[in-house]
């Protein structure tokens, strides 16, 4: 799959090498346009689209994540370039999609272009339209603890599931309720009957997805038109279900 990147480096240099090991070991990257600064990034965004944002994290006068917080939605994949490994945990709560550290290894380079490729592969086999999952519906049941005994519920009826501390929130196509239970739990109850962890506090009946959106880490439409924001690290895994 072909793809478009943007290389943001305040070094020269360092733009120079990314854009040479594109342009041989991934030349289906199409390099847009480079920039020095969080400035010169945000002018060259406004005429360009990208699949991919090659960000290293220091810059004068801003950082990446100065940068990140004026594109709020955002659908290019960011993939962090940096010399220093501590940026690794921010870096995930931007939900980047890769992080490389310098020198650029040409083996990781290729994996993150790679993984990008498939995520947007995904997306525009799926994009605004109406999903059909490839599970079908389960009509199974699931307990739920209840201080005098406990509940039956119809794993049919349940939109998602939303973490709350050590309880978790089942949102019904009637009403909802709290357990204490953790979201885990019902993770490991329900991966069989067609849910889907997409973000660390969601978990989703993906027969009751109707719409997939692009942006950030993308978002999914159930069908209550509730909207549910997905991470970037269960992107790939989600649109997997979905072919």
């Amino acid at each position: 799959m072909n793809l478009t990147a943007i290389i943001v480096d305040d070094e020269a240099n360092g733009r120079t090498i990314l854009r040479n090991y594109l342009k041989k070991y991934c030349p289906s990257v199409s390099v847009l346009g480079e920039a020095a600064s969080v400035q010169e990034t945000l002018v060259l965004l406004k005429s360009y689209t990208p699949d991919i944002l090659f960000l290293d994290v220091e810059m004068p006068y801003g950082n990446a994540f100065d940068l990140l917080e004026q594109i709020p939605d955002r659908t290019f994949e960011i993939v962090f370039v940096t010399a220093y490994d501590h940026y690794a945990v921010d870096a995930l709560n931007a939900q980047a999609t890769y992080y490389l550290l310098k020198p650029i290894a040409i083996d990781n380079l290729i994996k993150a272009v790679d993984h990008v490729a498939h995520i947007k592969q995904r997306e525009a086999d799926l994009q605004d339209a109406v999903l059909v999952p490839k599970i079908t519906v389960v009509e199974d049941k699931i307990t739920i603890p209840q201080q005098d005994g406990f509940e039956v519920l119809n794993i049919s009826e349940i939109l998602y599931c939303q973490a709350d501390d050590n309880y978790t929130k089942i949102f019904l196509e009637q009403g909802q309720r709290l357990v204490s239970k953790t979201l885990k739990y019902f993770e490991d109850s329900l991966n069989t009957q067609g849910f889907a962890r997409i973000h660390k506090s969601y978990l989703v009946n993906v027969n009751k997805i109707t719409r997939y959106r692009k942006g950030k880490g993308g978002s999914i439409v159930i069908s209550s038109g509730k909207e549910l924001s997905v991470s970037s690290s269960k992107k790939g895994a989600l649109l997997d279900y979905f072919k």
